[in-house]
């Protein structure tokens, strides 16, 4: 889908999204931002309704999205920008560490992912890496991806998902029918029981409850 407003700054300012529903959360990464001459918080939202109707309205070229919103999951909300404004970057930030999302996460198509501890430079730092171009990895993802890389079946079993799958396998474990994910997906009931089979058997698990046990334990869902 092209997308619906043209993502190119007119001048050397990065018009920034904060989506977030905390509100001491956005008060506290704006003002690290606004310390910085070119980042411009032009925009903030506490949920994905209202942060696809700034998103209508204005342009944004980077849009720092919280994993968990009271109204849909960053994955999805994340795979929505990527259609409709695929010049809009998205930085991912999570209170949950890096090696149990920040994998999928750049798969989905994040320009990068930080954990809600980082510190304001490695925040500004993010920013100004994916604001030319670049996907932002930390040191800490980057050493997870280098031994992803020595010791494939080493990883994590979520990790091995494809990213729709993982996107099915969060709901699924946050107990979401089969019939409410084809629902909010726009699939098919039978594509979605396709994958919830597959994926339970690239897990060696049986049952939806087996799922919300894996994820419960692996800091997937609080």
């Amino acid at each position: 889908m092209a997308s619906e407003l043209p993502a190119v700054s007119k001048n050397n300012d990065l018009r920034i999204l904060i989506v977030d529903d905390h509100d001491v959360v956005r008060v506290g990464f704006r003002q690290i931002l606004t310390e910085h001459s070119r980042f411009k918080v032009t925009g903030e939202a506490n949920c994905a309704k209202q942060a696809f109707e700034l998103l209508r309205k204005e342009t944004f070229d980077i849009v720092l999205l919280d994993l968990s919103l009271p109204d849909g999951s960053g994955v999805d909300i994340l795979r929505k920008i990527r259609e409709r404004y695929p010049d809009t970057k998205v930085l991912m930030l999570s209170g949950f560490a890096e090696e149990q999302y920040g994998v999928n996460m750049l798969r989905a198509g994040a320009a990068g992912f930080l954990s809600k501890t980082c510190t304001a430079e490695q925040l500004t730092s993010a920013i100004e890496t994916i604001a030319i171009g670049r996907r932002y990895i930390s040191a800490k993802l980057a050493e997870i991806l280098a031994e992803g890389l020595n010791a494939p079946t080493d990883k994590p079993v979520h990790e091995q998902l494809s990213e729709r799958e993982f996107q099915i396998f969060c709901r699924l474990s946050e107990g979401k029918t089969v019939s409410e994910i084809a629902e909010s997906l726009f699939i098919s009931v039978k594509t979605v029981s396709t994958y919830r089979a597959r994926l339970l058997e690239k897990m060696g698990l049986k049952t939806n409850s087996e799922l919300t046990y894996y994820a419960l334990k692996n800091g997937l869902i609080q």
